[in-house]
């Protein structure tokens, strides 16, 4: 008999019926409050104006759009990807992200499913699919990707396929390239794969990195030596690191210290976090748990890299649904909470007013980079804390220990 506090998957049947009446129903109130609204979409104007950039020949880290003033910020590989962007009139292509985000929310929680190993039963997976659709569009990141016209959940996809998929399958590896190559931290990912021992799928994610390099330099050589020389070293282009929008851990830092330029304490502390939660990630993973393994590393990701606006913590997804596998009820609904209550838009942030919080309001101004941190040491609190107890043998041969990716129930 379960445990009282034991998380379990719904029955498929009417289960299924009712989490598509429901995934209708947080259809209709989200397009409700779309058509309520303007929806600018700034982030795929801006894609929409690289991809003409290519087509027109103009300086692709040059221009600015939207009431912004928004420059590009990916590489040129990226730009020549948005080239189809120019072919349909923004009203038509907003339709078009908005459908493609939601088809990609579904496939990021089955590819979640897959890589956690659960549930089992293709009926129960799918009732959880269509549940995370209906009650992952409120998940203010998503919410916030949907509206903005981003591109995270589409590189979420490209990593987690890749890595859900069998050690030695045939081109694993490539995916992870794609996405490092469009956005570049994706690339952590082939480092986790080198450093647990496929050394061969991480060669694959470097060389299909490096083809994209060189297609951007084939058909964009200006643009690529901009990008690589000074671009990619300009991070006020990218925006200002301290506002609430940041949700890394210098924009953490930079609010906590009242100042724009955290410095040196920010590097110390980034480094500190990155070789704590690689090392916890690459642990877990050699371990078998690589369910684990895979969200502790992209969580180390969000945290330390410069910026991470709120919009790219979509991997909020799949570690709603790992702890749903795997995890105390009350931790899953206190993250689940986190991810929706938008704490961070409700704190004072006219102007500089960010730098400027009292000391009780800065876990609401942070609330992703807080909970992160939380998650790499509660993680390895309890695998650490659990390495002598009896192990267990998953499906591919692999051992296991209390807490894996893979669980017996269904």
């Amino acid at each position: 008999m379960p445990a009282k506090d034991s998380p379990t998957w719904p029955r498929p049947d009417r289960r299924l019926l009712l989490s598509l009446v429901l995934l209708a129903l947080s259809l209709a109130a989200f397009t409700a409050l779309c058509l309520s609204m303007p929806v600018p979409m700034a982030d795929m104007q801006v894609y929409r104006a690289e991809g003409a950039a290519v087509v027109n020949g103009t300086d692709l880290y040059g221009f600015t759009v939207t009431e912004w003033n928004l420059p590009a910020t990916y590489p040129p590989f990226a730009a020549m990807l948005f080239v189809p962007a120019t072919w349909l009139p923004v009203p038509l292509l907003k339709l078009v992200f908005m459908a493609g985000n939601l088809a990609l929310l579904g496939l990021l929680a089955h590819l979640s499913c897959r890589t956690v190993g659960r549930p089992r039963s293709r009926g129960t997976r799918w009732t959880v699919v269509v549940l995370a659709m209906a009650l992952g569009l409120w998940l203010e990141p998503v919410f916030q990707t949907m509206l903005y016209g981003q591109i995270n959940l589409l590189l979420a996809v490209l990593v987690l396929w890749d890595l859900s998929r069998p050690d030695g399958a045939r081109g694993k590896g490539v995916a992870i390239g794609i996405a490092a190559g469009v956005k570049l931290t994706p690339a952590i990912f082939a480092l986790y794969l080198l450093l647990t021992g496929r050394r061969k799928e991480a060669a694959v994610a470097g060389a299909s990195f490096a083809g994209t390099a060189l297609l951007g330099a084939l058909a964009l050589p200006g643009a690529t030596v901009d990008y690589w020389t000074r671009c990619i070293f300009d991070t006020s282009r990218i925006g200002k690191v301290w506002i609430v929008d940041n949700q890394s851990l210098q924009g953490l830092v930079a609010r906590v210290l009242h100042t724009p330029h955290p410095g040196m304490i920010w590097a110390a502390t980034a480094f500190a976090v990155a070789c704590g939660g690689l090392a916890l990630s690459v642990w877990l993973g050699r371990q078998g748990h690589e369910a684990w393994g895979v969200v502790s590393c992209a969580v180390t990701a969000l945290l330390i890299t410069p910026i991470s606006w709120s919009h790219h913590w979509v991997w909020c997804v799949p570690l709603l649904i790992l702890l749903a596998a795997d995890a105390p009820r009350w931790v899953l609904r206190v993250t689940a909470v986190v991810f929706v209550a938008r704490s961070l838009w409700l704190v004072p942030k006219a102007g500089d007013l960010d730098l400027h919080l009292a000391w009780w309001l800065q876990p609401f101004a942070s609330p992703y980079p807080v909970l992160g941190l939380l998650f790499l040491a509660a993680v390895a609190v309890r695998f650490m804390t659990a390495q002598g107890r009896p192990s267990r043998i998953s499906r591919d041969g692999r051992p296991q220990r209390s807490g894996t990716a893979v669980s017996s129930r269904d």
